[in-house]
């Protein structure tokens, strides 16, 4: 046995490159984590005498989709390159091709929970668009924007408005770049006009794919809405990553307009009836509902006329930055209680949470500074997303995003998966089926926020939505401690078995345990049409990965049968070893989807 003696130095990564070759030689358990804002930390760790009197622990929870950061060993290093135009990026694809480097595109603040922008190999390549982000037009007459796509939702918005445009519908959150949000199909909350999705918007593309030698290593394609390559565009709308690297994309636009917001809370009791067709009554309707609480909170949203006195703000209270101490409290105020299994505690503090934000009104504003009532007008670049997290001042970690890996913030789960409307309601009934067995299994979900339910259209992207669908947006606790269950680990297992296999839900790419992937392939009807595109764009699989592969099916290894593995979505359980026996939790059916295989406290005796 012996001891270690750790030093974690932040520093510029200016001279990453050359300290990295010689790093390794210098200490014993030297690595180094490089994050894409030019700045790296060295870890200094040797061994020490064992006479040394401290006795330190690393709450380790490895590289496990932690947003914004890339996790590099010092003697197996990847470069990432800041390409700022076209050209550069066309020479950076040519390149790597020519060396036969794996490639991903990682953006500007965070990357997505699945491994999409982990390249394989020793040699990898990041591809960051972090300065690719110019708007290059914006066409007044015809409506339409062309932007680089490092672009953020945020930029995007603020500059269509100087000129009278908006785009009418797209996430909440405005930190994700067009280029990410692209590669993951991510929508807003509508099934009124085109839809939710942005990349139902896309009216052409510009793509950097690897080439041949004749080509120079590199092509750029231009694809454009119904034109010559129309099958093409529709493998390219939704591509995870797998296809090349997005240059520019044009979007069409509306005209600015105004919107009045008026959340209603209620009882869930005719929920599963009033999903089905809340979303046709209400342009940008959504749903937020605490199933413990057996509370709905509706939000009535529709445009209005822009003569109607309003400039209503939309600052998501979940998108501020806080104190990183409060974000410490938090984070373990929730550890003692899952330590404890204290689920009263959790019910407590999640009805807080949800009366707390119901009575701010979800961060709305009717003037930018107070809420006063509802209705909240105000204009669409206003009322439709938010990110002030983003914005605030650089200030040594004081305040951060409650997720930022640099504090000591939130760490959680997200299942999200897109239910059919058809099939919503039953899936609606079933929850609450669950709820009504174990009442207070669901509280630890209203901590944050809920489950929020969203309306997306069908699509004709390949790997877009197949049908009008609700989306079910669940976020919940993560130890990290891979091997410690959570309260009522199997209620959430069970919600996630029920909408990925009882109701074939479809998964958010950028989203997700890898459960919900399994068989996804299959759920795809032009899954072959967009394989086909993919091998013509890139036939090496240089962009490809073999976590894309798995969820692509075309190799196996999604899931793994390991000590553990259910706890964090790696498998589902179908041994007691697979959950976490020492604590108790065994596997077992599930208590309403029978065929469901959860981790079930079955004891308390260790």
């Amino acid at each position: 046995m012996f001891k270690r003696s750790v030093t974690l130095v932040a520093s510029s990564d200016t001279d990453l490159s050359n300290q990295a070759a010689i790093f390794g030689s210098q200490h014993e358990f030297e690595d180094i984590t490089w994050y894409l804002k030019k700045q790296a930390v060295y870890r200094i760790d040797d061994g020490v005498s064992t006479n040394v009197s401290r006795n330190g622990l690393w709450d380790n929870f490895g590289f496990r989709g932690v947003p914004s950061v890339v996790l590099v060993a010092s003697r197996s290093i990847a470069e990432v390159t800041y390409p700022s135009s076209e050209e550069e990026l066309v020479s950076v694809v040519a390149h790597a091709t020519h060396a036969n480097r794996k490639m991903k595109v990682a953006t500007r603040y965070s990357h997505s929970i699945p491994k999409l922008v982990c390249p394989d190999g020793d040699d990898r390549l990041i591809i960051s668009t972090e300065n690719l982000s110019r708007v290059i037009e914006i066409d007044q007459e015809k409506m339409l924007v062309t932007i680089e796509s490092g672009v953020t939702l945020e930029q995007l918005f603020n500059e269509a408005a100087k000129t009278g445009l908006t785009l009418p519908y797209s996430p909440y959150w405005w930190g994700l770049t067009i280029g990410g949000l692209l590669g993951t199909g991510a929508h807003g909350s509508t099934l009124w006009a085109e839809g939710s999705a942005v990349h139902d918007y896309v009216v052409r593309k510009r793509i950097v794919t690897p080439g041949h030698a004749g080509d120079g290593y590199a092509n750029i394609r231009t694809l454009e809405e119904n034109g010559e390559f129309d099958n093409d565009m529709k493998a390219a709308k939704v591509s995870i990553g797998v296809l090349g690297v997005i240059s520019q994309v044009t979007l069409k636009l509306q005209p600015m307009f105004k919107r009045s917001v008026t959340l209603v809370a209620s009882s869930d009791t005719d929920l599963s009836n009033q999903a089905a067709i809340f979303g046709s009554q209400h342009e940008f309707a959504d749903i937020t509902w605490y199933p413990s609480q057996k509370q709905v909170v509706y939000r009535i949203d529709d445009r209005v006329s822009s003569n109607i006195t309003g400039d209503g703000l939309w600052d998501n209270l979940g998108f501020r930055p806080v104190a990183s101490v409060a974000l410490a409290i938090l984070r373990s105020t929730e550890n003692a209680l899952e330590a404890k299994g204290d689920a009263a505690g959790k019910c407590i503090n999640g009805k807080l949470t949800s009366t707390n934000l119901i009575n701010s009104a979800y961060g709305l504003t009717n003037d930018g500074i107070l809420f006063r009532e509802y209705p909240v007008i105000g204009y669409q670049n206003r009322l439709q997303a938010s990110g002030g997290c983003l914005n605030d001042p650089e200030d040594a970690e004081i305040s951060a995003c409650p997720w930022d890996p640099r504090v000591k913030g939130l760490f959680f789960h997200q299942t999200a998966v897109s239910i059919m409307i058809s099939k919503a309601k039953y899936f609606i009934q079933d929850i609450q089926k669950l709820v009504s067995i174990a009442p207070q299994s669901l509280c630890g979900i209203d901590m944050y926020n809920g489950i929020l339910m969203r309306y997306v259209t069908g699509s004709t992207a390949y790997l877009g939505k197949q049908e009008d669908s609700l989306d079910f947006d669940i976020t919940y606790y993560r130890s990290k401690d891979p091997k410690i269950p959570r309260l009522f680990e199997d209620v959430l297992e069970e919600i996630e078995q029920m909408a990925v296999f009882k109701y074939g839900g479809l998964p958010h790419w950028g989203k997700n345990r890898n459960v919900a992937f399994i068989g996804v392939r299959k759920k795809y009807k032009n899954v072959r049409e967009f394989l086909k595109v993919k091998d013509k764009y890139d036939p090496l699989g240089l962009f490809s990965s073999e976590w894309t592969d798995k969820v692509l099916g075309l190799r196996d290894g999604l899931t793994m049968a390991e000590e553990g593995c259910a706890l964090e979505g790696l498998c589902v359980c179908s041994e007691d070893i697979h959950c976490a026996p020492q604590d108790g939790y065994l596997c077992r059916p599930g208590k309403v989807f029978k065929e469901a295989r959860v981790c079930s406290l079955v004891q308390t005796d260790k």
